[in-house]
């Protein structure tokens, strides 16, 4: 069973630890890494985002209700859909908001597995680059983020985008300070990032393609969609046949299907604080599903079929639906 602690332990060393290794370049520059699930089972992850408070605001009672169900689940990992750490990400890789709003809280024995992280607007907020240090494994092996790459998962890819420097806002926002080092030039920076996406989706050949981004393109949630996603990730999307784009920023559960069924939008943006009553009426898809409290997401799959379930702070299911291919939503709750 794997737990925490302060052993050394590189970006290298944690991947084979995990069972996750470099793979070959296959996915353009994107970096790619190769997890091996358990044999003849389901791929079993749960999905949690808007998480880094301290234990505050239910995070504590979402991450036990996440342990129990991560148990029984006996999951291969967790996604993170970022905003990790509030309320301005980390001061460096020392900050103690690390421990104690990751380690110290998500202690189920069940959720020592990887956390496949990406960045949110409030980690931008701090130090960047903290966030995205292998320092970080040293206090706590089973962090893993960076700003974008590809994770192959025998018959699933999945690929984690870095979705804020997309938003035109943030360039714009003179009430706080964004951390854009490591970046070149914005235009530069999503140009390569346009068309090393499009590349690895492209050559991806997995029954299930799953985006993970931390920004919503769909949601009735207090954000909203966001267009330049919309404008600039939607068609790729749907262009190569992606089945789940999943997000946080919203502090709320949503289920949200592409008018044509090819795309489902899932939002899990609530692990800590959530909006009540924050809701817009405004969005051109199918809205099958929203829940303005705390919760999380769980996702099973087989190479035919996939099952994600929403739960809230006490674990009791809100919504839940099955994929089965070639993209037929079979169940909605």
């Amino acid at each position: 069973m794997v737990s925490h602690g302060h052993q050394a332990a590189p970006l290298l060393l944690l991947a084979i630890f995990f069972n996750i290794y470099f793979a070959l370049p296959i996915f353009a520059e994107l970096p790619n890494f190769h997890y091996e699930p358990k044999s003849d089972q389901p791929l079993n992850f749960l999905v949690i985002g808007d998480w880094g408070r301290r234990g505050l605001f239910n995070q504590s009672l979402v991450a036990a209700e996440m342990g129990k169900i991560g148990d029984k689940l006996d999951i291969d990992f967790v996604v993170s859909t970022g905003d990790n750490f509030y309320d301005d990400g980390l001061t460096g890789v020392h900050d103690p908001a690390f421990v104690e709003s990751f380690s110290k809280v998500y202690t189920a024995r069940s959720l020592h597995r990887p956390w496949f992280s990406v960045l949110g607007n409030h980690d931008y907020r701090g130090d960047v680059l903290a966030q995205l240090s292998p320092a970080l494994q040293k206090i706590d092996r089973r962090w893993f983020c960076l700003r974008s790459y590809a994770l192959s998962a025998e018959y699933a890819d999945f690929f984690f985008l870095d979705t804020s420097p997309f938003v035109d806002h943030y360039f714009k926002d003179w009430d706080h300070k964004y951390d854009w080092r490591g970046l070149s030039s914005r235009k530069t920076y999503l140009t390569n990032l346009l068309k090393d996406f499009e590349e690895a989706l492209k050559k991806s050949t997995a029954n299930w393609k799953i985006v993970v981004g931390h920004h919503p393109i769909r949601s009735i949630g207090r954000h909203g969609d966001t267009p330049e996603l919309i404008e600039q990730i939607v068609p790729l999307l749907k262009a190569n046949d992606v089945h789940m784009y999943m997000n946080g920023h919203d502090h709320c559960l949503e289920h949200i299907s592409s008018r044509d069924g090819s795309v489902q939008y899932l939002t899990s943006g609530a692990g800590s604080k959530a909006w009540r009553g924050d809701i817009k009426s405004s969005n051109d898809e199918h809205v099958k599903f929203f829940f303005d409290g705390q919760g999380f997401m769980s996702v099973q799959i087989t190479q035919t079929t996939a099952e994600v379930v929403f739960y809230d702070v006490h674990g009791d299911i809100r919504h839940q639906f099955e994929l089965i291919k070639p993209q037929q939503l079979h169940a909605s709750v």
